[in-house]
């Protein structure tokens, strides 16, 4: 149950004054439909109302507040002339000037004789004083309400800073005094500010700096908004950690045979996170790990020997892949690396026939099959494990939790290794995946060479396909990717199949066409001739972004680079990085070029480092769009900004760590508060299901 205390801001929007039917509906699309998703709508401008100087010593183009005394109205003589207003402070003339007015109306607000408090801005022209449509008239013994520094807020059609303003008030007077939930130590690092004048601080802007991210009132709120993510991550985290699992020793048997045929040695990296697995597995709790490793740097290998682990103890285990590509990669890769043994690994994909799925059925509900790899048909009802007690999920993000919890859920107490190719920044690491322990491989294989990234013009195409024809005369492979057009697939194939009837004039049955709309078997025959050599050109969309193996391909140009994020062109460049040879990258672009896209060229050129490029990429981005268009489930925070906050989250995750080893329950004075910050930020479920037990 949510606490008492903040039933007065979480009553419907329609509660505050001035919202009817129609406002509630434009303010809900704006901000929300809760009084505290208005308090959390903050401005980004203030207007100063202060300048209050005589008009005859006034600064031109300024905004000015000051009495006037209406001496006369002039009305337009033909709709196209302004209704003009005569007024003067005592010191000079000013005249106002409407270009839409209801008589009635400006009569009655400006009435000849008497004295108003106006604000706006004012303008010299004509050798006298203007102001068009003052932005305030009220009564002179009201000029204190608008002597002010007013706050500028974001808006949608139909909504007004004046509206917007207006409900803030009341909603900053419905804020109660809340209980501290932070420490004496926090508090004193944000001033002593508490939540309820922060907020004040915030909606009341004084001077610009008040509205940087950066200041004391914004870091105090965006903190309160990371800590209660971090509180309800390390809860969860909690909760899993004291989930009953199944410890696996294994024999050493297995892996040791495996190890000592590897055509390569491993990493000191690979064999850090290696020992990290065998730590969670040795556990009685179920693992729930996260392996992010740079494209090439090895995982496959390393989900491999963690398998094989539990397959010594006689417990199967799962590998699923988010394209049949993919599994099909994974399951060439793992049988080529067990084939000394007698494990026994089968692909189950959708385009298998019927007869042949069958037999992987009866034979996985045997036990005869070790290790199963495959996609989404994994999923499937038939699908039965003797006993399944490790599942693999390659790249995380295209996949929802509900469709890893599916999987686990078919084993007993199943242990989770999760891994992505995609470099996730700390921010993101912390507050997307904070409900799993992660591994880092931060090393490529010895012996894997830098590509080289170049970018040009695209009006050099013909230059790219001349020194091409050389290099592919010469035995080289290159792929040749095609720009993304506004989202769209059609676009995208009608760029992708243009650029290969161009290629096809210089290179013949050489080159090859692939692409999201053709079916897994066409894509499967194309894949094979490109790895067999029959094929030397791919012309491609980005269905080859993850996963695609051919060492032997060492060229790829990207045609429009400028179209794409850099997370994607760090996932198409390490296509070329998959064998021993130096891979050449061509960054294609045209004009217009954004500011944004030059600097996202020019962090490609410089650095392979994909931890690198995320952060830019973050930082370029923002959080929401951070992995592409596809990525999802990345928490969004409304107040808290990871360009600005970085250092609040590191400090969040410390102080919920703490929060949880001295304090489990939320028993103390402090817990009873973060308990109320919980639900505050609507993090209810942690709360429920966390403190429940």
């Amino acid at each position: 149950m949510r606490p008492s205390i903040l039933y007065p801001l979480f009553s419907s929007i329609d509660s505050l004054k001035g919202v009817g039917t129609k406002t509630q509906k434009l303010i809900g699309n704006l901000c929300g439909q809760k009084v505290v998703d208005a308090l959390f709508h903050f401005p980004y401008n203030i207007i100063d109302r202060t300048y209050t100087s005589p008009l005859s010593k006034a600064i031109n183009n300024k905004i000015w507040t000051g009495v006037v005394s209406i001496t006369k109205h002039v009305p337009p003589q033909t709709s196209k002339h302004p209704y003009r207003i005569y007024c003067s402070d005592g010191t000079t003339e000013l005249v106002l000037v409407f270009f839409k007015v209801y008589k009635d109306s400006i009569v009655k607000n400006y009435p000849i004789g008497e004295r108003r408090a106006i604000s706006g801005k004012i303008e010299y022209f004509n050798g006298m004083w203007q102001m068009t449509h003052p932005d305030f008239v009220v009564p002179e013994n009201r000029i204190n309400d608008i002597l002010t520094k007013e706050p500028i807020y974001p808006l949608t059609a139909g909504t007004t800073n004046k509206m917007i303003s207006k409900i803030l008030r009341d909603a900053l007077s419905r804020i109660p005094n809340l209980p501290e939930w932070l420490d004496a130590g926090g508090l004193k690092d944000l001033n002593n500010v508490s939540f309820k004048d922060a907020l004040k601080s915030v909606h009341f802007p004084q001077k610009e700096s008040d509205l940087s991210p950066n200041s004391i009132a914004r870091r105090r709120l965006a903190y309160d908004e990371i800590l209660s993510n971090q509180l309800a991550l390390a809860f969860i985290r909690q909760k899993s950690k004291q989930q009953q699992g199944r410890s696996f020793k294994g024999t050493g048997t297995l892996y040791q045979k495996i190890i000592s045929s590897l055509p390569f040695e491993l990493t000191k990296s690979q064999m850090e996170v290696l020992e990290e697995i065998k730590q969670d597995q040795e556990m009685n709790y179920r693992m729930l790990r996260l392996v992010q490793g740079d494209v090439g740097s090895g995982k496959t290998v390393v989900a491999l020997l963690s398998m094989v682990k539990v397959i010594e103890d006689g417990v199967q285990a799962a590998l699923m892949a988010p394209t049949e590509i993919l599994a099909k990669q994974h399951y060439e890769t793992i049988t080529s690396l067990t084939q000394n043994t007698d494990i026994k690994v089968a692909l189950l994909t959708g385009k298998l026939k019927a007869k042949q799925k069958k037999e992987i059925y009866e034979n996985l509900a045997l036990g005869k099959i070790d290790i199963l790899i495959g996609t989404h048909a994994l999923f499937a009802d038939n699908v039965e494990f003797k006993d399944l007690g490790f599942v693999v999920i390659d790249e995380q993000h295209r996949f929802g939790v509900q469709q890893r919890l599916s999987l686990s859920s078919k084993g007993k107490k199943c242990d989770v290794l999760v891994m992505t190719a995609t470099p996730i920044p700390r921010s993101l690491l912390l507050t997307a995946y904070g409900d799993m322990d992660y591994s880092k491989i931060t090393e490529l294989p010895k012996g894997r060479k830098p590509s080289k990234t170049v970018v040009m013009n695209i009006n050099k195409i013909p230059e790219v396909i001349t020194a091409l024809e050389r290099k592919i005369s010469e035995g080289a492979r290159a792929y040749w990717v095609c720009p993304l057009v506004e989202e769209s697939e059609k676009q995208d194939l009608f760029a992708a199949t243009k650029r290969f009837e161009v290629l096809e004039e210089y290179f013949g049955d050489k080159v090859a066409l692939i692409h999201g709309k053709m079916k897994e078997d066409e894509k499967d025959a194309v894949m094979d001739e490109f790895k067999q050599g029959k094929k030397s050109l791919l012309v491609a969309t980005t269905v080859i972004e993850v996963g695609v193996n051919i060492p032997e391909a060492t060229i790829m140009i990207i045609e429009h680079a400028e179209r794409f994020g850099l997370a994607q062109l760090h996932q198409l460049r390490g296509r070329i990085k998959r064998g021993f040879e130096e891979g050449v990258c061509m960054l294609m672009y045209s004009y217009p070029i954004s500011n944004i896209s030059k600097e996202r060229l020019n962090v490609m050129k410089q650095t392979e480092d994909g931890f690198y490029i995320a952060e830019k990429d973050l930082e370029l981005r923002g959080g929401g769009e951070i992995l592409g268009t596809r990525q999802s489930g990345f928490t969004s925070f409304k107040i808290a900004d990871m360009e600005y906050h970085q250092d609040l989250l590191i400090k969040a995750r410390d102080d919920a760590k703490n929060i949880l080893k001295t304090d489990p329950k939320l028993e103390t004075k402090r817990g009873e508060a973060l308990k109320v910050l919980l639900y505050l930020f609507e993090q209810n479920e942690a709360v429920k299901t966390y403190l429940a037990g």
